[in-house]
């Protein structure tokens, strides 16, 4: 099975929510996806597709690197975790040690998108580090 059809929801989600610039390439034993969002719904759409075939998204044979039009530095950001406070890492890697954290709900300030995994974030307190963006709504 190819990495395209391994991923075809995922790409299917990324069409239907109306990702610009989207591109689909596989290099290396990787299908790299990437695009711009019109909103972090549309960008949650692509990643809700990648979650249900890989729950723990853990996956090294995709790459999904989908921006967030319009979102610039000084933007407000809600934490939008489950249950739990969001991690804020020092470094963009779960690896990194963590400096702070987000309580759900809380709103935070976007530095910048360093990526589409890893956004540098300000909270309220002046704690500055790397949050997973899957966890920020604009």
């Amino acid at each position: 099975m190819s990495l395209q059809d391994k991923y075809a929801s995922v790409v299917s989600a990324a069409q239907s929510a109306g990702l610009s610039d989207l591109s689909v390439q596989e290099q290396d034993g990787v299908l790299y996806i990437t695009g711009k969002a019109a909103s972090s719904a549309a960008k949650d759409t692509v990643w809700n597709a990648l979650g249900a075939i890989d729950p723990s998204y853990t996956a090294t044979d995709v790459n999904i690197d989908v921006q967030v039009s319009g979102l610039a530095a000084g933007a407000s950001l809600t934490v939008a975790t489950d249950e739990s406070n969001l991690n804020i890492r020092q470094e963009p890697s779960t690896e990194a040690s963590i400096v702070g954290k987000a309580a759900k709900g809380e709103t935070v300030t976007l530095i910048e998108q360093s990526s589409d995994d890893w956004w540098k974030i300000r909270t309220a307190d002046g704690e500055e580090g790397y949050a997973y963006a899957r966890y920020l709504k604009a």
